[in-house]
């Protein structure tokens, strides 16, 4: 189980409320930005779960201009020499598409490490085209709500997905839903 965190204290509570790794960024009001490097050190220092960074230089759409791609690139640099674990990132073309090329660019950056696309997917126009970009490009797992609100609505499409994916594919159901059930299990301790 992966919980999505924006700070030390929850990073600590993910820990141990027995979550299998981090996804750590800032914002997350706005879906998740990029967390500062202040932030990645001292967790990393303090959790013993692999960290995943999120790579998102700005909340809105995840159609990204050049400069915008260059932060990226520069955000990515400066977690890896930081230890981080993964990467979790998706960008988007003006129609709907996975931005295959932009997505390649910061792949072959983020190498060696292994990197999600997150759930920018949820606004792919179709999300079999996609999934079969992002598989393509190497990404390891896909993060989503299946289009929907929430995963549990989304249930169908991930289902298909699920089923479209292969074995060496990993389809991430929203972590937002599990992350209440750990703040539950937190507060019976």
């Amino acid at each position: 189980m992966e919980v999505c965190v924006d700070s030390i204290t929850s990073a600590l509570n993910a820990q141990k409320g027995g979550a299998s790794r981090i996804e750590l960024c800032s914002s997350l009001a706005e879906g998740g930005l990029t967390p500062s490097i202040g932030l990645i050190q001292r967790v990393k220092s303090l959790v013993q779960l692999p960290v995943f960074v999120m790579i998102r230089p700005r909340g809105g759409d995840f159609c990204y201009n050049q400069d915008e791609l260059e932060v990226m690139l520069a955000e990515l640099s400066a977690a890896k020499d930081n230890g981080v674990d993964g990467a979790v990132l998706g960008v988007l073309t003006r129609t709907g598409d996975v931005d295959v090329e932009k997505c390649q660019c910061l792949l072959d950056h983020a190498h060696p490490l292994p990197v999600t696309f997150h759930r920018a997917f949820d606004l792919v126009q179709d999300p079999l085209k996609a999934l079969s970009a992002v598989k393509a490009l190497g990404c390891k797992r896909l993060l989503t709500s299946g289009q929907a609100q929430s995963a549990l609505d989304g249930l169908p499409l991930i289902a298909q997905l699920v089923k479209e994916s292969g074995d060496f594919f990993s389809i991430m159901p929203e972590k937002y839903l599990y992350w209440s059930c750990v703040c539950k299990l937190l507060t019976s301790l």
